[in-house]
């Protein structure tokens, strides 16, 4: 008989196909329905997506788990201190989506410096005979604000050093082997750039870190990008800025309550919006499920997992 594993919400295709066959996959299903569920007993498996949330009720409700394996690098759903309380490892899915997401961040430099979606539309409207577009910013040569140097953080660096662009960053510490500028914190990174990109872990201990005041920091010329997680910015606060000029505008792939961004950034025209998509390639995502997957396949085996989160890395 197969192992029964939990999806703890609906796992996207790829992930699902590379679990089927060998596994027997049930959910997602209420921790209340799971008190009772039949195999709850036997379970050491919850797979998981990056957005899922997987609280101590769902794990609680379930005596034998031993794993939760996160297709996505993000796992601030998850909740792993008690995870760990539980002796239950938690993996995810980093490296194989640096460059996605690097370049999604790039693009959403270059989309709303070059106001190419506002480009497209005046062609398509009919615009471009009645005379020509308002002129655009130039992205090559603006100071590049990075927020959170990791591995992604420093894919983004090395393509922005092709737009010749000055790099400065600020992280839980400086990196005194990378040739950028550290700042120790966000509103002061914010006040000497011109584009501040957002590549952080979400959670609650950066949530809304780009607020009023770093916003303002950031200036009447200054351009927020965010591949991070939608909870590191007050999306109030963003709002506000945008609709009053307190910056030039904008780049989101991510937002506080997915997937619904706030009402009043669909209004705003100096705002990119796209839906959470830094990983959404087919390469990468196949890339993502596998690794997932062999998570999985590694536990089952006796053999350590191959990507556990940084708190379980002494447990791998």
């Amino acid at each position: 008989m197969n192992p029964v594993l939990l999806a703890a919400t609906p796992l996207n295709p790829l992930y699902l196909a590379a679990l089927e066959g060998r596994y027997t996959v049930i959910g997602p299903m209420s921790h209340e329905m799971l008190a009772v569920h039949a195999d709850r007993e036997c379970i050491e498996v919850i797979a998981a997506g990056g957005e899922s949330k997987v609280p101590p009720a769902m794990m609680d409700a379930l005596p034998a788990l031993k794993l939760i394996s996160v297709m996505g690098v993000g796992y601030d759903g998850v909740d792993v201190p008690h995870a760990i309380s539980r002796s239950a490892m938690v993996t995810h899915t980093p490296n194989v989506l640096n460059d996605d997401v690097a370049d999604l961040a790039l693009a959403l430099m270059l989309n709303i410096t070059r106001r190419l979606p506002q480009a497209d539309a005046f062609v398509r409207q009919g615009l471009w005979a009645k005379g020509s577009m308002p002129l655009a910013t130039k992205l090559s040569g603006l100071r590049l604000g990075i927020v959170g140097m990791g591995r992604i953080g420093q894919a983004i660096a090395t393509r922005a050093l092709a737009f010749g662009m000055p790099i400065a960053y600020t992280a839980r510490s400086n990196k005194p082997d990378l040739p950028y500028t550290f700042f120790a914190s966000v509103k002061e990174l914010a006040s000497q750039v011109d584009v501040l990109t957002l590549i952080t872990p979400g959670g609650a201990s950066t949530h809304h870190m780009v607020n009023a005041e770093v916003l303002q920091a950031l200036g009447p010329t200054g351009y927020l990008i965010n591949v991070a997680r939608g909870s590191v910015v007050d999306e109030v606060a963003l709002v506000h800025a945008l609709s009053t000029h307190v910056i030039a505008g904008a780049g989101l792939d991510v937002f506080e309550h997915e997937p619904y961004p706030h009402a009043q950034l669909l209004a705003l025209d100096n705002v990119i919006l796209t839906p959470h998509v830094g990983s959404a390639t087919d390469s990468t995502r196949q890339a993502m499920a596998d690794l997932a997957a062999l998570n999985i396949e590694r536990y089952f085996a006796n053999e350590p997992v191959e990507t556990p989160v940084p708190e379980c890395s002494n447990r791998k």
